[in-house]
């Protein structure tokens, strides 16, 4: 972008994000999540400190909180509650680093070591004793003003009325800051009264820890079971670090988190910043980083404020699971079954702790509902394993040269026209020769679900179909070495590696085949309930149409396809060819009755102990069932780490969700 276009950019976020933190800081509200927000203030942020000329006094990163509400009285702060300018990423730490070993000398650079805390999702207060009696609490504001919101502090047990000490002196006036902020378990049975009463649910914990504070009546702040955190002391008692402050407040009687840790090194914090992303989901309350700052307090008051947060201190963030970013293009994708998929091409952006830089956005239709155009501003979501998607236009943000995004009406590989059936929203290839087509049917050919050939990737099936060595998926198995050697930069060694990696895999289960045939419609749940209910793929090939009904989990749609698929006589050809090359198809046993009979289990996020596919032989070993969809017909949801939306799905109809050691306990 040039001076011109980054001055717009400026302004458009300034714009947006100045009314997102007042929905969120003002009215207690929220449009979009914390971590998109926070991507829109990175990018603020970073064009700012490339373009210091356009940093005004209105900017959000000059700002702390929202304006404070009316109904209680201002309390004006001793010194600016600040805030935390945010890193995502090792290489963010390692460049704040830099950045402020700039300002020191030498001397003073050996000196820095650090001190962490986790970032907890609460609301920052202050808190004032004289002598020793707590006097004043106050919300941070808009960091100089608060708002007086002592009396629903006092309801809160963890913070005390009264200071004891041993090892300090009370002093006439302590100023001490922390957090105010509700446990999982109050959160959950908050929302659970408000089911009942038939009232809307709260979005997060943040949201009614703020909402809580803020109540009039003392008497509703109690019946919330607030808790507290202190982290910073601001009356000097001779604290040398911030390690100091937080001795001192914990011999006054504060509850200190127990997990903050004093680090010697950038690596110690990296080392520390990844056992609380594992920490994360067992603990109490919600965290969404770690607060990492410089330990010494003289070369942390030397480094100073920039705007409205300190040099010497940043907020570490947790991995995204939503970001902001550009959409550059729209590509089209053509699949194995002819299904044609608009994807976005992004400017690359970090979500979930990976780069991104494609998102999927399925059909035309969806297009039309996002009402995106390329060159829009988005806000994209990742969560797990699930491929990346776009979940919000920022029309705020269009400067008026983006453009609308077209269909094509011929395939843009075979230029076959397309066709769109009335029962689905996608647009189809019906060349079955459509070389896209085919490139997708290797692909999933060898994927992990299917034959699994390690060594095989894209790449190597593109040569081979380009060097016209492989026409269909058993041409696979009659592979050589010198094959592969006549394909440029292919060495001795990867060719022998990767016949052997294709002889090793000529055997496998029946459902596993089926679902390799890449049969429209046919996923890996529904290969293994055909390969189990038929028994042999000399059945399967046989089978009446009518026949496919007594399948649970199969209805009309999936059966036509697998009917009309072994009619096919190129079908029935690759089949018997796949046998001449020696493919072997293990039938699979006969499930006795086990403790897991007539269970029906589906899972969701990723596993850490058990892969995910062992851990769905399990379940069919011990005589019960998995599937991919939810239903009420669901009787366990196995949830794992970053769960997506089937465990919301799940909980709002009142399926029983278990964790993957309670899981591992079941199948024992």
């Amino acid at each position: 972008m040039d001076k011109k276009e980054t001055k717009q950019r400026i302004e458009s976020l300034k714009k947006l994000i100045n009314y997102h933190r007042y929905l969120y800081h003002v009215l207690d509200k929220a449009e979009i999540s914390d971590e998109a927000l926070d991507s829109l203030k990175k990018e603020l942020f970073d064009l700012e400190q490339n373009f210091p000329e356009f940093v005004t006094v209105d900017s959000p990163t000059q700002r702390v909180g929202g304006t404070p509400l009316k109904e209680f009285k201002k309390i004006n702060h001793s010194e600016r509650m600040l805030s935390f300018n945010d890193t995502f990423s090792k290489e963010d730490m390692r460049n704040w680093l830099e950045r402020i070993s700039k300002l020191l000398t030498d001397r003073e650079k050996e000196k820095i070591d650090f001190y962490c805390e986790l970032k907890i999702d609460g609301l920052a207060i202050e808190l004032i004793y004289e002598n020793g009696v707590l006097v004043t609490g106050a919300t941070r504001g808009d960091g100089s003003i608060g708002e007086d919101i002592t009396l629903n502090l006092k309801t809160v047990e963890a913070i005390p009325l009264s200071l004891l000490t041993t090892n300090y002196s009370l002093p006439t006036s302590l100023v001490v800051r922390g957090e105010v902020f509700i446990s999982r378990k109050e959160f959950n049975a908050i929302n659970e009264i408000q089911k009942k009463r038939g009232l809307p649910l709260y979005a997060n914990p943040r949201n009614i820890a703020a909402g809580s504070v803020r109540q009039l009546d003392p008497k509703i702040t109690a019946s919330r079971h607030l808790d507290s955190f202190a982290y910073e002391l601001i009356t000097n008692l001779g604290q040398k670090t911030h390690e100091d402050k937080h001795d001192i407040l914990k011999d006054f009687g504060f509850k200190i988190n127990i997990y903050n840790k004093y680090c010697k090194t950038l690596e110690d914090v990296f080392s520390f910043y990844e056992k609380c992303a594992k920490l994360r989901d067992g603990l109490e309350y919600e965290i969404d980083g770690v607060v990492v700052i410089v330990n010494n307090n003289e070369i942390f008051e030397k480094l100073g404020v920039v705007g409205k947060a300190p040099r010497g201190a940043v907020a570490f963030k947790f991995a995204q699971s939503q970001a902001t970013t550009i959409v550059e293009d729209i590509k089209i994708q053509v699949g194995r079954t002819g299904a044609l998929t608009p994807v976005a091409v992004l400017k690359p952006v970090q979500v979930g702790g990976i780069t991104i830089s494609r998102a999927t956005l399925h059909n035309d239709d969806e297009i039309k509902r996002l009402g995106l155009k390329i060159g829009d501003s988005v806000i994209v979501g990742r969560a797990g394993d699930v491929i990346p998607n776009i979940i919000k236009v920022l029309p705020e943000l269009r400067t008026g040269n983006e453009k609308n995004f077209v269909m094509p009406k011929d395939c843009p590989s075979c230029k076959t026209k397309l066709e769109k059936s009335e029962t689905e929203a996608l647009w189809r290839c019906p060349n079955t020769r459509c070389f896209a087509r085919q490139r997708r049917s290797f692909y999933h050919f060898v994927s992990r679900g299917a034959f699994n050939i390690e060594g095989l990737g894209p790449k190597i099936i593109d040569r081979l179909l380009d060097e016209g060595l492989i026409s269909d998926q058993a041409d696979l198995f009659n592979l050589k070495e010198g094959d592969l050697l006549v394909l440029e930069r292919f060495a001795e060694k990867s060719a022998e590696n990767v016949i052997q990696s294709i002889a090793e895999k000529k055997e496998l289960p029946l459902g596993r085949f089926i679902y390799a045939l890449g049969i429209r419609n046919i996923g890996q749940e529904t290969a293994m309930d055909l390969a189990n209910y038929f028994g042999s793929l000399e059945t399967l090939k046989n089978v009446p149409l009518e026949d496919f009904n007594a399948i649970t989990n199969i209805g009309p749609i999936v059966a036509k396809s697998v009917h009309e698929w072994f009619l096919q006589k190129e079908n029935k050809n690759l089949l018997d060819k796949f046998l001449t090359v020696g493919v072997k198809i293990i039938n699979p046993k006969k499930v006795q009755q086990g403790k897991l009979s007539g269970k029906l289990f589906i899972f969701t996020g990723s596993l850490e102990a058990i892969e995910r596919e062992l851990a769905k032989e399990k379940v069919r070993d011990l005589g019960g069932q998995t599937t991919e969809s939810i239903s009420a017909k669901v009787d366990f949801v196995v949830a794992g780490n970053e769960a997506g939306s089937k465990l919301s799905k799940a909980e709002k109809l009142g399926l029983k969700v278990i964790s993957e050691k309670e899981f591992l306990k079941l199948i024992r």
